[in-house]
């Protein structure tokens, strides 16, 4: 067969360029720390490493998330945990104002403290996030949660229910925050009851005082009826010769209440002290009702509060209402708080437990993605020095071979 010149040189050029390609494949391997360059070197391991690198995209997200969700909740905790301390600070006031030496002024002093207590807590109550959102208000973040209503003197929750929630894995959702409306408004005020009052017989006066606040609340809670209002009225019933019996809606209580009736000593039922006086009161009836429960915020409870220490005209009986009052729904508010704390501390270390996990998968996912499509840097260095030297061989043989002619035969 006769050899051309262009067969040969074609033949040599070919030689060249497939080196060369085998070469820069290799340098592209190093360069790129992969052996897959392209789907058709390894199907079936190219569709794995998509998978793979998916899933670590995705984990990374679950990660930010997580980061995100922590820091807002150590916001969170820092807000409450100021609070608490505000609330115990109010709560010392509370306690020391019921001292019958203190003056006037004392009150007034008393007053001042709540008023700057009053004013941090309504700061805190309208902390805002490193995004400038209200943590709060629900998912109205951009609204404050809590402004003063000037017409009724009370502060009012602006935003909504709301919690925003992070995905922090593929079946764990976490909220980064919590509504104030579950936090200081869904908390019930001091349970109370209604004013005694002489339905029948010759008593003078009748009073009731809450001397056991705890056993109360307890009673309360199980015998209020927000359906029928009637099961929460209840009577003093005075029979001759002196006896009495404590009836709901005019119904003997199982067991039943009875005991000796003296005017003028209190009669004690489920924490509270109910006092009949007047020698006349037998026979005769004295009813109370449970008052429904009412929901209001510390800020409003302060607010009350500061207005019973500033007001020179209130009696000791008022004053020690306002206090009663006071506490009670500070602790009520503290107890909700501290309730909440425990929950972002749940929230905390289910975080640390799932990033732990995904920090764990991200590496066993790194780790078989390197298996299928890391490169070998010895072979690809060696295969980089192997295709120099045949690109060099191939070189020299094609500059000898296409030197050759009929020519040089002929000499």
């Amino acid at each position: 067969m006769r050899l051309s010149f262009n067969m040969k040189f074609n033949q040599g050029l070919n030689g060249i360029l497939d080196t060369n390609a085998k070469m820069n494949r290799a340098q592209d391997q190093l360069t790129k720390q992969t052996r897959i360059l392209t789907p058709a070197d390894d199907p079936a391991a190219s569709a794995k490493v998509l998978g793979l690198d998916q899933s670590i995209e995705q984990v990374d997200q679950y990660q930010n998330n997580s980061v995100l969700l922590k820091n807002n909740l150590a916001l969170e905790e820092t807000v409450f945990t100021n609070m608490r301390q505000s609330m115990d600070r109010a709560r010392t006031l509370t306690i020391a104002s019921g001292n019958g030496a203190y003056t006037a002024e004392d009150r007034q002093a008393v007053a001042q403290e709540m008023k700057n207590i009053q004013v941090e807590l309504l700061d805190l109550m309208n902390t805002r996030n490193a995004e400038g959102g209200y943590i709060f208000a629900g998912f109205q973040d951009k609204t404050q949660p809590y402004v003063l209503n000037p017409a009724s003197g009370e502060y009012e929750f602006q935003g909504d229910d709301g919690q925003k929630a992070l995905q922090i894995s593929p079946t764990i959702v976490l909220p980064g925050n919590d509504s104030g409306k579950l936090v200081f408004d869904d908390v019930n005020g001091r349970y109370k009851t209604t004013a005694a009052v002489i339905s029948s017989g010759g008593a003078t006066a009748a009073e009731i005082n809450m001397v056991d606040q705890s056993r109360f609340d307890n009673f309360y809670k199980q015998n209020y009826d927000s359906l029928t209002p009637a099961n929460n009225d209840f009577n003093v019933v005075l029979t001759a010769p002196s006896n009495y019996e404590i009836q709901r809606d005019g119904v003997p209580l199982v067991p039943p209440v009875t005991g000796t009736f003296t005017p003028g000593e209190a009669i004690n039922f489920q924490g509270l002290a109910i006092t009949i006086e007047g020698a006349a009161a037998v026979p005769g009836q004295v009813d109370f009702s449970l008052q429904p429960p009412e929901k209001k915020n510390i800020l409003t409870t302060l607010g009350e509060f500061i207005t019973a220490l500033e007001d020179p005209t209130i009696d000791i009986s008022g004053f020690n209402e306002a206090i009663s009052d006071s506490l009670s729904q500070i602790s009520a508010s503290s107890t909700k708080i501290d309730s909440f704390l425990s929950t972002i501390g749940g929230r905390v270390n289910v975080l640390d437990s799932v990033f732990g996990t995904n920090e764990d998968l991200t590496i066993n996912n790194k780790s078989y993605r390197a298996d299928l499509a890391e490169v070998d840097y010895a072979a690809a260095i060696t295969e980089i020095t192997k295709q120099e030297i045949a690109l060099e061989a191939i070189s020299a043989t094609f500059t000898k071979v296409s030197g050759v002619s009929l020519f040089d035969y002929i000499r």
